[in-house]
């Protein structure tokens, strides 16, 4: 009897130890810590502070995106400038913040496949004269340091142009506007498109100009040589091809996203 209580006791530790290494399935940095996802979250509807959390498109993406890779995860707020710096110092894993996959960034850094397709538009006061890109070659223009804005401005009008005023984020270049500061601000048409409708009464007005802002698409940034590009960009073609990536879209944005454009982006 004393035998086989012992035999049952023994079975009973293996089906735990069984048990715990399946609760350990989950992908970490290699050190057994999760992998360190930072972000801006000062980019709404991608990510923003809400009571002290971080929400956004952005968030519930990168959620079913590690979900569905089965990699354990914590996101941190860091900032955008000290974003690029902590991926090449690799103090984070990767980052996500609304970042346009260009040829300048991919000498520097790796990119996942393309989750968001974007274009830049003109943000301005109403009974100011402006029908597209030409209109504003001659006005003050405010634009969000180090973004891709930044850069298209600049390709308008020049490269440290003195009518381009930079600023921390595009929170505080719309602020600038409003305060008359500057006389337009070029950035996402996401976020020019949702600040009008959450702030009618700021009488701000949003003009696109396609001829002269190409379509860009919007990638997970990793550092140079990253072990986990390969199994998250997976992850992402899943989550956009069975559904999930629409529901998060039309949750945030309420509209139905390209799935063919974003399927076949590089």
């Amino acid at each position: 009897m004393k035998l086989r209580k012992g035999l049952v006791f023994i079975a009973i530790i293996s089906l735990l130890a069984l048990a715990l290494v399946g609760c350990g399935s989950k992908e970490t940095a290699g050190d057994g810590k999760k992998l360190v996802v930072g972000t801006d979250a000062a980019f709404p509807p991608f990510e923003y502070l809400d009571k002290g959390k971080i929400v956004g498109f952005d968030v519930d993406f990168l959620e079913a995106v590690m979900k569905e890779a089965g990699i354990d995860y914590e996101l941190r707020n860091i900032g955008w400038d000290p974003l690029f710096a902590a991926l090449q110092s690799k103090e984070i894993d990767l980052a996500i913040s609304g970042i346009t996959i260009n040829d300048v960034r991919k000498q520097t850094y790796d990119f996942s496949h393309p989750y968001f397709e974007s274009t830049h538009m003109i943000l301005f006061k109403e009974g100011v004269d402006v029908k597209g890109a030409q209109d504003i070659v001659d006005m003050k223009i405010g634009v969000q340091n180090g973004t891709t804005g930044q850069s298209a401005v600049e390709k308008l009008i020049g490269v440290n142009h003195p009518n381009i005023a930079k600023y921390e984020n595009n929170v505080v270049a719309i602020m600038a506007l409003k305060n008359g500061d500057v006389e337009v601000v070029v950035t996402d048409n996401t976020v020019v498109n949702e600040y009008i409708k959450n702030n009618p009464d700021d009488n701000l007005i949003g003009v696109s100009d396609t001829e002269t802002f190409e379509a860009e698409y919007y990638g997970l940034m990793f550092p140079k040589g990253s072990e986990h590009q390969e199994k998250i960009s997976a992850a992402i073609k899943t989550v956009i091809e069975n559904g999930t990536y629409a529901e998060i879209y039309e949750k945030w944005f309420g509209t139905t996203p390209d799935i063919d454009a974003l399927l076949n982006a590089k």
